[in-house]
């Protein structure tokens, strides 16, 4: 179905409402992430359980880094399978299990965090439906106050969710957070820097593609995922999701001047592992987009988007947005119906 232009669609209006969603995630949760924070804090956690599934499951993917980095905690993110299918009970004691949902209402998600309770170990819900199943049965729930999202591509319920594990690991960090916290803050502004990045240019680039790979690496594995899922299920380019280290573990053997690559580089302690491998790519004749911080990057690239600079850890918070301004930009391109991609449910209930 082609989408009439004449109206901005819902995917657009909620591209362009996430600085507003994140500043009211912060004005209405940061205290009651500081208290829960304490409470956690006297339980003896050593690791975190987080289930999601789909653009839920790549912020999971974000808070592996955050907490592994900045709070010294190991992230599990099992299978949610292993228990509804194979009946499989996972060993959850010292464990937090964060069970992160949109909608708060797939059956694997919850079945995660019903056996959270029946070992007795603290579970928080992080959804944007605070009366949903999930919220019923956690302990805690963080909601992301996102608004009803209309189009079934996610984009504000996943920055916010990224917004949410943010908050949770600066509280659990206690004193000498106040920094990061400032940081966090700050991010609003930063995004809506970012929604001003003309992306236009970089659609001809994509738009006859079958194939794209889509590489981030740290803080951006989470990033490039999230894109690669944008460009799938709103373009239906075949975008595929790697980090440089896997990269180069067999798929680089595609590289040559028929392929085009889209590299998630911001400033960062991944910065010149994202370098070197550009460089690589450029010499077998690759063509690079880049989505960065920094003006040498785009250059060396040969064609990207430059995002505002922020803290490393809060850069998919700004790189996101520069892809999913891409992969809307390509799906009107296309003639394609940005709100409704063919055979997708808002709600997907998986088991």
């Amino acid at each position: 179905m082609v989408q009439d232009r004449s109206v901005p669609s819902n995917l657009h209006r909620e591209i362009h409402e996430q600085p507003e969603v994140l500043s009211r995630l912060f004005e209405n949760e940061t205290g009651a992430v500081a208290r829960l924070a304490k409470k956690w804090r006297g339980r003896d956690i050593e690791y975190v359980t987080i289930a999601a599934r789909g653009s839920s499951d790549n912020a999971a993917s974000y808070g592996k880094y955050l907490f592994g980095a900045h709070n010294r905690l190991p992230v599990a993110l099992p299978a949610p399978s292993l228990l509804t299918l194979y009946g499989a009970r996972p060993n959850l004691q010292r464990s937090l299990v964060i069970a992160i949902s949109q909608s708060g209402a797939s059956p694997d998600i919850l079945a995660v965090v019903e056996e959270a309770r029946a070992q007795n170990v603290p579970s928080l819900a992080i959804t944007n439906s605070p009366s949903s199943p999930l919220a019923g049965i956690a302990d805690d729930v963080l909601c992301l106050h996102a608004g009803e999202e209309r189009s079934i591509a996610a984009t504000k319920s996943f920055t916010a969710s990224l917004a949410a594990l943010a908050m949770i690991s600066v509280a659990l960090e206690g004193e000498g957070s106040s920094g990061r916290l400032d940081e966090l803050l700050a991010i609003p502004q930063k995004m809506s820097a970012a929604l001003a990045v003309d992306v236009t240019s970089l659609v001809p680039l994509f738009v006859d593609l079958r194939y794209c790979p889509v590489i981030g690496r740290g803080f951006n594995h989470a990033t490039a995922f999230e894109i690669a899922l944008k460009m799938k299920e709103l373009s239906y380019l075949g975008a595929e999701a790697y980090s440089p280290a896997d990269f180069l573990h067999g798929p680089i053997a595609m590289v040559d001047e028929r392929l085009y690559a889209l590299v998630v580089a911001p400033h960062g302690k991944t910065y010149p592992n994202l370098t070197e491998l550009i460089h690589r790519m450029k010499n077998e004749g690759a063509h690079v987009v880049a989505i960065s911080d920094r003006d040498e990057m785009i250059a060396l690239a040969g064609a990207g988007a430059r995002v505002p600079e922020v803290p490393e850890w809060l850069s998919p918070l700004v790189t996101v947005i520069a892809g999913q301004l891409l992969a809307l930009a390509l799906t009107e391109a296309k003639g394609f119906d940005v709100d409704r991609p063919r055979r997708l449910m808002k709600v997907t209930k998986t088991v």
